[in-house]
């Protein structure tokens, strides 16, 4: 019975997701893409090449992207802290760490 319920209710998400407009399914990845692609920002592979070796013995928990000021956010944890190194998308120049 559990199983049925989670199969309507992943099919009836499934259907209501596809009935939305293009732009309300879109997310990050889209929005960091296309302003890449149009030259407004730098790649996010470009990115983390430059951020990344320098948070030494940390691990990398991955990325966000802020369209509206450009600017990447790559999350690290070291031990028991997590800590947000935000990126200028156009610049690659880190803005903050915290």
């Amino acid at each position: 019975m559990l199983n049925r319920t989670l199969f309507l209710s992943l099919a009836m998400l499934a259907a209501i997701t596809a009935s939305l407009p293009a732009d309300a399914r879109r997310g990050e990845q889209d929005d960091a893409r296309e302003d890449m692609q149009q030259g407004k920002v730098k790649s996010l592979r470009e990115i983390e090449g430059n951020v990344v070796p320098r948070m030494r013995g940390m691990q990398y928990l991955g990325p966000e992207y802020d369209p509206s000021a450009q600017v990447y956010r790559l999350k690290f944890i070291n031990k028991d802290r997590v800590i947000f190194v935000d990126v200028d998308g156009k610049t690659g120049g880190v803005l903050r760490q915290r």
